[in-house]
């Protein structure tokens, strides 16, 4: 049978139509992946991708940049995603950029945020791995969430328990909200401590005041409180002292009992010292041993000079010289 030409324009259109949306798919697909783009890769490294996927949107500030082309897992606890980006942000993205896992939205796809760093690193080349960050997921925070209603539900409880037996009057703060006596014991302990504390801070005040009045450069006290040596010398000398008075009082009761003696005895001291006549006729031969002692010293010159006498003392006188001289070189 054959075909009219009205068919062969109609399939002739179709064929064309056909193709066009093909290309067009194509297009939009390649543009979508990156393939009619120059692109570099970047890597970062996680310990949870949160569900993301290859061909998952990679943004920068917001803006679609690229896609994730692959995801690798390094070791039990790292996993590498390796990241298709436009060519053109290489000069925008530097080495100390952070990437996050995100959400889309809501309940959107699972994507990649890369946030500037400081902006004082050098930019990324192809093959760089820049930090990564890994957000708290939804399943931590439910699970978080259900330890802490448990545990607030064992804090009620147990605080439940302690509000009953303080109401029973259990326990040294039950005692002392259901018992008056304790209580106001208890007052008059804090009063008293009050007072206390007050006297103690007047007296550490008039401490103060004494401490400041003292000269610490000058006066004896600051040279106690400065200086060890110095004060050593005064405890020293305060021991010296206080054995000294020792040893004087031993004298002192020493004289005393002789004194005391000469006074009971009949000794010759106390008999020269009662008896007048004596100390009279003492001081009378005394006289007359000075005068005594005058007349045989004249006698003895008038000898020297007598002519019977005078070379026995000038022999004498000789002697005396000669040994002055010997004893004058042998020093």
């Amino acid at each position: 049978m054959k075909k009219t030409n009205s068919q062969k324009i109609r399939l002739g259109v179709f064929v064309i139509l056909g193709s066009l949306i093909f290309i067009t798919s194509i297009y939009f697909i390649g543009q979508r992946q990156n393939l009619f783009a120059k692109t570099f890769t970047v890597n970062s490294n996680f310990n949870n991708v949160n569900g993301l996927m290859q061909g998952n949107n990679v943004r920068y500030s917001g803006i679609n940049v690229g896609i994730v082309k692959a995801i690798l897992m390094l070791n039990d606890s790292t996993i590498q995603v390796t990241m298709l980006i436009e060519e053109k942000m290489m000069s925008h993205i530097k080495k100390d950029a952070i990437a996050t896992i995100g959400s889309d939205g809501l309940v959107g796809n699972m994507i990649i945020n890369i946030t500037p760093g400081e902006g004082k690193a050098t930019n990324v080349s192809s093959g760089d791995t820049i930090a990564s960050y890994s957000k708290i997921g939804t399943g931590e925070m439910l699970n978080t969430l259900s330890t802490t209603n448990e545990n607030a539900a064992l804090l009620t409880s147990k605080l439940l328990n302690i509000t009953n037996a303080i109401t029973s009057g259990k326990g040294t703060l039950g005692m002392l909200i259901n018992d008056t006596i304790t209580s106001y014991e208890l007052k008059q302990t804090i009063h008293n401590l009050k007072l206390t504390s007050f006297e103690a801070n007047k007296t550490m005040k008039d401490i103060n005041s004494i401490v400041s009045a003292i000269d610490i450069d000058n006066s004896v006290a600051g040279v106690l409180l400065n200086n060890s040596d110095q004060a050593q010398k005064i405890i020293d000398m305060i021991n010296n002292l206080n054995n000294s008075s020792k040893d004087i009082k031993i004298v002192v009761d020493n004289l005393n009992e002789t004194i005391t003696n000469f006074k009971d005895n009949n000794g010759a001291l106390n008999y020269i010292s009662e008896d007048e006549e004596l100390v009279k006729s003492l001081q009378e031969s005394i006289k007359n041993i000075n005068e005594g002692t005058d007349k045989f010293n004249q006698n003895m010159e008038a000898l020297k000079h007598n002519f019977l006498t005078r070379g026995y003392f000038n022999k004498l006188e000789r002697q005396e010289k000669r040994k002055a001289k010997k004893l004058e070189k042998e020093n």
